[in-house]
């Protein structure tokens, strides 16, 4: 179980409209069902003084992230526009880290890779809680099997205690079961699995 205090923070990942609305370049099935459920977790952290952060994919027009200039995903999240945007009815209310801003693969929260070499820099996630005395990470978001799985992976790796919240997630599932295998990978890792509405 969460414990939310000022030493916790909720990282909501990605809950854009590429993902989340069903006319999104790389719609997640139910990805819009899940907006209800983090406002709810978000107000609880927020009245317990925890740190809420939103990851939003922000990439150029071209990208080799895209299909079209060699990499593996349709189009998405293209700056300033509206697949870009958070769905219209989430509550975004603490600061925004934006990730493949210059064209990386941007799957975690934590780092981007440079898509041609893979090597790995950091975005400005982990020293933001650094700085807040952060202990505690708790993950929900799109989606479960890429960017939900690698935040909740490199938080653990970077020491934090790290929680997943099941009902706060969903899946891609290019191949079938993926989402399922990613909650393993996680669970394996030793992040542990908490429901945002009890």
């Amino acid at each position: 179980m969460v414990r939310w205090d000022e030493r916790t923070a909720l990282v909501v990942v990605d809950v854009q409209n590429d993902f989340a609305d069903p006319e999104g370049a790389l719609s997640v099935a139910g990805g819009a069902a899940i907006v209800a459920v983090l406002n709810a977790v978000t107000a609880t952290a927020e009245a317990a003084g925890a740190t809420v952060v939103y990851t939003q994919d922000w990439h150029p027009p071209d990208t080799p992230h895209f299909a079209k200039d060699g990499g593996i995903w349709p189009v998405h999240c293209v700056q300033d526009t509206w697949g870009a945007a958070f769905h219209p009815d989430l509550r975004v209310a603490g600061e925004v880290v934006r990730k493949g801003t210059a064209g990386e693969d941007g799957y975690s929260g934590f780092t981007v890779r440079d898509p041609a070499g893979g090597d790995p820099s950091d975005t400005l996630l982990d020293s933001m809680l650094r700085d807040r005395g952060i202990g505690t990470v708790v993950v929900g978001g799109l989606a479960t099997d890429y960017c939900v799985r690698d935040t909740a992976l490199d938080a653990m790796r970077r020491g934090f205690a790290t929680f997943v919240l099941i009902d706060a997630v969903r899946a891609v599932d290019l191949h079938e079961g993926d989402g399922a295998r990613a909650l393993e990978a996680v669970r394996r890792a030793g992040v542990r699995s908490a429901l945002a509405a009890r």
